[in-house]
C-alpha cells in the first residue's frame, strides 16, 4: 500500500437516539479536499458469539425469532457485552450457558468482524468453544421473551456450513464464526487465536 491515508476528524455530533442497546447519532466529519459531510450512524455496545463443537463434531446452533427480519433465524448461542468490566471470553461463556445450558472446557478466539460498518460500530467476536458439558439442572437459566421459543439443535459442522452456501444461514456472525471453524478444523487448529487476544484496531 502506498500514499497517506486521509484523517477523518469529528467536528460536531448530534445524538438522535439514545437506547439500552443502541444510540443513534449523526457526525460532521472532515473529508479528503477540505470539506465535510455528515455520517448517520449506530453505535452499539457489542457482542460475543459462540461455536460449541461437541466431540462429534456437530456445532450447536439456535432458531431465534427476529423482529427487524420478521422471521425465525439460525444463529449462534450469542449475546451482548452489557457486563461492565467482564472480559470478552467470561461474557461468550455465560451466553453460551444461558442460552443452550453448556460449558466448555476449552475456549479459542476464531475471527472478530464488523457487521454493517456502513452504518454500524458493531463489533462481534466470535469463539470456538470445545470439551462441551450440560449446566446442571439447578443452575439453568429461565429464559424470557423470544429466548422462550429458542429452538436448539446440533448439527454437522459440515452441514452447517453447507446451509450457509445454501442461503438458509444468513446472520452475519453465524456465516463468519462456522466458515472461520470449519477452515480452522481443516487446517489442525493452527490458525486459531487466543481468547484474550486483543481487538483490531
Amino acid at each position: 500500500m502506498s500514499g497517506v491515508e486521509h484523517s477523518y476528524e469529528l467536528r460536531h455530533r448530534t445524538e438522535r437516539f439514545r437506547g439500552r442497546v443502541f444510540d443513534v447519532v449523526s457526525d460532521e466529519v472532515t473529508m479528503p479536499g477540505g470539506g465535510t459531510a455528515t455520517r448517520d450512524y449506530v453505535r452499539h455496545v457489542g457482542a460475543v458469539a459462540v461455536v460449541a463443537l461437541d466431540h462429534a463434531g456437530q456445532v450447536v446452533l439456535i432458531r431465534q425469532y427476529r423482529h427487524p427480519v420478521g422471521r425465525h433465524l439460525w444463529e449462534l448461542p450469542a449475546g451482548l457485552i452489557d457486563v461492565d468490566g467482564e472480559d470478552l471470553a467470561t461474557t461468550a461463556a455465560r451466553e453460551l450457558a444461558e442460552e443452550v445450558d453448556l460449558t466448555a472446557g476449552r475456549w479459542d478466539l476464531l475471527v472478530d468482524l464488523h457487521t454493517s460498518p456502513g452504518f454500524s460500530n458493531e463489533p462481534v467476536r466470535v469463539f470456538l468453544a470445545r470439551d462441551l458439558a450440560d449446566v446442571p439442572a439447578e443452575r439453568r437459566h429461565d429464559r424470557h421473551d423470544e429466548e422462550a421459543d429458542l429452538q436448539v439443535v446440533r448439527i454437522d459442522l459440515d452441514e452447517a456450513v453447507g446451509m450457509v452456501l445454501a442461503g438458509e444461514i444468513t446472520n452475519g456472525p453465524a456465516v463468519a464464526g462456522l466458515l472461520a471453524a470449519a477452515r480452522a478444523r481443516d487446517t489442525g487448529w493452527s490458525v486459531l487465536r487466543r481468547p484474550d487476544a486483543p481487538p483490531p484496531h
